[in-house]
């Protein structure tokens, strides 16, 4: 029997706890998988994912970033990060949960999930901390354009000193978002989630999903991410030999249908980063983990790993 258990550490900001959850296999794990939810949501929509995982023998981990879940404290503002360097800051935390988990799992293999934001998070660790890890799985991943990143950044300042960072921007959110809510087959507002009407419907009604919007703060923090993990010194601190895994949906808006993920596959290869792998799902939207399909997704996810790991024996 799966066994979950909730916990807190703390935050590299210095004075936040973030909430926690692992799931632990019966017996004794094969290896460690560490999830990075997306934006606007929280680690324990992972739940069904986490929990197929565990029944194979992984011990799965992830916490709720800053301004989200049940790491945001009484009082505080859900999609608000912190005042000092916020990119910085959230892939640190991710870091230190790594560290946390690997003092009771030393041995095991180590392998990181990103999924949206998560994936932006992810795409940056790795360039950091990637000769840590095992492998790493890119889900739902974009690639904003510069330009947009320049105007997002700059925007986002500005009104973030003029309004002060915990400020709300329609206009920001608009600018953000109201290109996914729009194309061929796309009924409401939450179609470019995922297609499973049951899905879409839970998240609307669910406070900590649709029930707050980014600040600027929490955009700025998120263009960014998307900056950084962009630049040329940083992929070139990738390790070569690391295996990646780009997983996405061909009817995702956030990874331009396609497009996005296509190009990573090819820069990193073009970096010599060969154990690359590009999977994207006919159809599919952005929640992979969450579409009609998961269980396919589900076992593609769990193959690759275990081929990840027989390599390492």
């Amino acid at each position: 029997m799966i066994r979950t258990e909730e916990f807190t550490f703390d935050s590299r900001d210095g004075k936040t706890k973030l909430h926690a959850m692992r799931w632990l296999p019966e017996g004794e794990p094969v290896a460690v998988l560490q999830i990075i939810h997306g934006m606007n949501e929280y680690i324990r929509r992972y739940d069904a994912f986490a929990t197929y995982m565990a029944e194979r023998g992984f011990a799965v981990v992830g916490e709720d970033h800053l301004g989200h879940g049940e790491s945001v404290p009484e009082g505080g503002t859900y999609g608000y990060f912190c005042e000092n360097d916020p990119a910085t800051v959230i892939v640190r935390d991710v870091h230190r949960l790594k560290k946390l988990t690997q003092q009771d799992y030393p041995t095991l293999p180590y392998l990181i999930l990103g999924h949206s934001m998560g994936s932006f998070i992810l795409r940056n660790y790795i360039t950091r901390y990637g000769t840590g890890i095992s492998g790493a799985i890119i889900c739902g991943t974009g690639t904003p354009k510069k330009s947009q990143l320049i105007g997002g950044k700059l925007l986002t300042a500005i009104l973030g000193r003029l309004k002060g960072e915990t400020y709300v921007s329609k206009l920001v959110n608009e600018m953000s978002t109201k290109a996914y809510m729009s194309g061929e087959g796309m009924e409401t507002e939450l179609d470019w989630l995922c297609s499973d009407r049951a899905v879409q419907e839970a998240y609307a009604k669910d406070p900590l999903c649709s029930g707050f919007t980014f600040t600027v703060n929490g955009y700025h923090t998120l263009y960014e991410l998307a900056h950084r993990m962009q630049k040329k010194e940083n992929l070139a601190k990738i390790p070569k030999k690391l295996p990646i895994l780009i997983v996405s949906g061909t009817e995702d808006p956030v990874g331009d249908r396609g497009e996005a993920p296509k190009a990573l596959y090819d820069t990193l290869l073009h970096l010599d980063i060969t154990k690359t792998t590009l999977k994207l799902y006919n159809g599919a939207r952005h929640e992979l983990l969450n579409e009609k399909i998961k269980e396919t997704v589900y076992y593609e996810l769990y193959n690759w790993m275990e081929i990840v790991l027989n390599e390492l024996q």
